[in-house]
């Protein structure tokens, strides 16, 4: 693929579609090294274009005393992934475009880009997560089969992570009226790869597959939170069917709490080690299903705004730093002082290191690229 000149936005109602090199700057911000989520924000709001940010890279890393020169993501990269992808039959949609889930641009540490096979259309309809044990009882896969099937026939997208037993199963109860499969790893990374002939299904019945990770990448185990993540931001609600104590379904009902979506959980036997972390769930206050009407009825389109608190991320001048006052080495040196390998509240650090927030974001986003600090959620930083 050769370079395309820059072009202009195009702005529809329902938001702001990137010209192409505007795509490939996104792309390649984003998978520079030490650029996350959060980070990715943070150097829109300041330098105002991903392509500003992408020169500003090296100088910020160097001024947090990395041990070596920071990563940048190639272009000739970027356009090969984009160019892989497309043949395929996919594409790449970016936070804040027409047709990225509303639902999940709402999410905190949403993905800035994603990328996905199958229908665009898909992605912009109301969907309630499933999550679940992958050892799934009989009775557990059938129950799922049955609630799934209810909720999609309710016009309800189905959402899940590809998994065996309650993800699976979900997903093919949801096949006719459309499912969204997210992957840990990259859209040619099929896992497990017995669901290989699901994920074609997906696609073929007009549902999305999505992916954060780059083309290639192999999930590792630190990327599944990652993806649970995703799976939680897209449903206005998820349902949790046995699942064990510690388990990643857990995490995925945590997270949906946090995002302020309703949680589900089915009632299991508490004989059986499958069900602990559910029936745990409505103790703690989940809301106990027994039927797809009781999800329809709590998550009816209607009585829900998802672009409630939506953060529509769209380029613009910035924040213009090099005109500001630089901070100099004292007020580095207070906020490192400040910060420990604990997660702490980036307000209360400021207030304790008596620095300017905009100094101090700098010095942060300094920090982060360098590979010495480390966002969390809530707006937490540590050391690394």
């Amino acid at each position: 693929m050769t370079q395309t000149d820059p072009q202009p936005e195009l702005t529809t109602r329902s938001g702001v579609v990137l010209g192409e090199q505007q795509r490939l700057d996104w792309l390649r911000l984003i998978r520079s090294e030490n650029v996350g989520p959060s980070t990715f924000i943070a150097l829109i709001n300041r330098f105002g274009t991903a392509h500003a940010a992408l020169e500003a890279l090296p100088d910020l890393a160097q001024r947090g005393k990395t041990k070596r020169p920071i990563r940048v993501y190639p272009e000739n990269k970027a356009q090969a992934e984009l160019h892989t992808l497309r043949r395929m039959g996919g594409d790449v949609v970016c936070r804040g475009e027409p047709d990225y889930p509303t639902s999940l641009r709402a999410t905190e540490g949403a993905p800035p880009v994603i990328s996905i096979l199958g229908s665009r259309k898909t992605l912009t309809r109301p969907s309630v997560a499933f999550v679940g044990a992958r050892n799934a009882s009989l009775a557990g896969t059938k129950f799922t089969t049955r609630l799934a099937g209810d909720v999609s026939r309710a016009d309800f997208v189905i959402v899940s992570g590809l998994a065996r037993g309650i993800d699976a199963a979900a997903h093919r109860a949801g096949l006719e009226s459309g499912t969204i499969a997210v992957f840990a790893g990259g859209l040619d990374r099929i896992y497990p790869s017995e669901n290989e002939g699901l994920a074609h299904d997906i696609v073929d019945k007009g549902g999305t597959l999505v992916a954060e990770m780059p083309l290639g990448w192999q999930g590792r185990a630190q990327d599944f939170p990652r993806r649970n993540r995703i799976v939680a931001g897209l449903g206005l609600g998820l349902v949790v069917v046995e699942a064990a104590r510690r388990s990643g379904s857990l995490i995925s009902a945590r997270l949906a709490n946090e995002y302020g979506r309703t949680v589900f959980a089915v009632p299991g036997s508490p004989l059986d080690p499958r069900s602990e972390g559910s029936n745990h769930l409505i103790q703690q206050g989940a809301t106990l299903i027994t039927c797809a009407d009781d999800v329809v009825a709590a998550l009816n389109p209607s009585l829900i705004d998802p672009s409630q608190n939506a953060y529509s991320l769209l380029e613009g001048d910035g924040e213009n730093y090099q005109d500001r006052d630089e901070p100099d080495e004292s007020e580095r040196e207070r906020l490192l002082s400040a910060l420990d390998y604990t997660p702490m509240d980036l307000d209360e650090v400021l207030r304790f290191a008596e620095l300017d927030p905009a100094k101090a974001q700098l010095i942060i986003l300094e920090l982060e690229l360098a590979g010495r600090v480390e966002r969390h959620a809530r707006n937490q930083v540590s050391l690394i």
